[in-house]
């Protein structure tokens, strides 16, 4: 009887979970380590994600500075990723887009004062049919009809003097 009762407590936790991104490098809204920054390795955080949705086909990962002074800039852009709950550091676990540094991941790099960087997973019903080096508009362009859940994780960075 014990065991039906934590079968039926372990359904419902997982009936209410829902898609999330973490990583063991930063936590939500707090700082980004150098090492994943211009004044370190430029490498690419490990990405841990949980509850990914049933039927998921593919995921995108998009990584963006909303506080840049002449807009939005794209520090990565991959998509066509294979469903996993992990994206390890300094890897390129789908197709690369074009972002503002070409194509690999850039890491945070702001001229002045501290920034946001937003890392936004996405679970898609599909693959995406586009060629490597599409832009993040492209992506979004061709995921909108196709997101099952998303995902973000913001990090915040300073230039160290």
């Amino acid at each position: 009887m014990l065991h039906i009762y934590f079968a039926l407590m372990l359904s419902a936790f997982f009936q209410d979970s829902k898609f999330i991104v973490t990583s063991p490098a930063f936590k939500n809204e707090a700082g980004i380590p150098a090492k994943y920054t211009c004044q370190g390795k430029d490498v690419n955080p490990e990405l841990n994600i949980s509850y990914i949705p049933e039927g998921t086909q593919s995921m995108v990962v998009l990584v963006d500075d909303p506080d840049a002074p002449n807009g939005t800039i794209d520090h990565w852009v991959v998509y066509n990723i294979e469903p996993t709950t992990v994206i390890k550091e300094n890897s390129v676990p789908g197709v690369q887009g074009k972002n503002y540094g070409g194509y690999k991941y850039m890491g945070p790099c702001p001229p002045m004062g501290m920034h946001r960087y937003f890392f936004k997973v996405y679970a898609l019903d599909t693959k995406l049919d586009l060629k490597p080096g599409a832009t993040k508009m492209q992506v979004q362009d061709m995921m909108v009809d196709h997101i099952l859940e998303s995902a973000q994780l913001m990090g915040t960075y300073s230039k160290k003097k």
